[in-house]
C-alpha cells in the first residue's frame, strides 16, 4: 500500500473544502474520489469539520486521503489528528504543529512563501510545503525555488484553475491545491454531485496530461 505521501502525490490534486455548511460535503467528497481526485482537505472553517473528517476516514477506507486544513496552532492540530486527519495543512509554519504531526505519523504540510520560510519548513522535515498564496507564488517563482531546493515538495494553493494547475505541475509541483473551482460551495450545498464529478474529471485529466509530457 502506498504511504499517505505517495497517495497525495499520486492524486496530484488536493480538493480543498471551504463551505459555510457541512451539508452535502460527504457526498461531494465521494463523488470526487469516484472521478479521480482522491485527496481532500476539510478546512477547519467548515462547521463540524472534525466530525466530517472522522466520518470520511471511517467511511472511505483506503480510497480517499483525508486531511485537515487551516490548522493554525497546536491545539487545532491535536484535534485534527485526534479526529483521524491523515495530513494537516497550515497557511504558515508552526514548529509545534509540524512536530505533533511527526510524532503521530501524520503528513505535515505547513505554508510558506519566501525562500527563508520554505527553508525553515524543510529544515524541520515538513513532508510538503504549501506554497501560498499562489497568486504571488507563480509557477515561475516555484521553479526558481526548486533550483536551489530541488528536493522540496510543493503544494501551490490559492485561486488556481485548470490552466494554472497544468502550469504548476509542469514546473515541478508535487500536487496542487484546488478550492472552489473543484468544490464550488453552491454545488456542494445543493448536492450537485454531477457537477462536482465533472470538475474532478477535468482536473484529473490535467494531472494525467501533465505527467505524460
Amino acid at each position: 500500500m502506498k504511504s499517505a505521501l505517495g497517495r497525495l502525490q499520486a492524486s496530484g490534486i488536493v480538493a480543498i473544502v471551504r463551505v459555510p455548511s457541512p451539508a452535502g460535503v460527504m457526498d461531494a467528497c465521494r463523488a470526487l474520489c469516484r472521478s479521480g481526485i482522491c485527496a481532500v482537505e476539510i478546512t477547519l472553517t467548515v462547521p463540524q469539520a472534525l466530525d466530517l473528517i472522522g466520518e470520511l476516514v471511517a467511511g472511505a477506507g483506503d480510497d480517499l486521503l483525508v486531511g485537515a486544513g487551516t490548522v493554525l496552532d497546536l491545539a487545532a492540530c491535536r484535534r485534527s489528528v485526534g479526529a483521524g486527519a491523515q495530513f494537516v495543512v497550515s497557511p504558515a509554519f508552526d514548529t509545534g504543529v509540524v512536530s505533533h504531526c511527526q510524532r503521530h505519523g501524520v503528513l505535515a504540510v505547513p505554508g510558506a512563501l519566501t525562500p527563508t520560510e520554505v527553508v525553515q519548513a524543510w529544515q524541520h522535515r515538513a513532508d510538503m510545503v504549501k506554497l501560498f498564496p499562489a497568486r504571488v507564488a507563480t509557477p515561475d517563482y516555484m521553479r526558481d525555488l526548486l533550483g536551489p531546493l530541488p528536493a522540496a515538495r510543493f503544494l501551490p494553493t490559492g485561486g488556481i484553475d485548470e490552466a494554472g494547475a497544468s502550469a504548476y505541475l509542469a514546473a515541478g509541483a508535487a500536487a496542487v491545491g484546488i478550492g472552489s473551482r473543484l468544490m464550488e460551495p453552491s454545488a456542494v450545498a445543493a448536492g450537485d454531485v454531477d457537477a462536482i464529478a465533472a470538475a474532478a474529471r477535468r482536473f484529473a485529466r490535467v494531472v494525467a496530461e501533465a505527467r505524460d509530457t
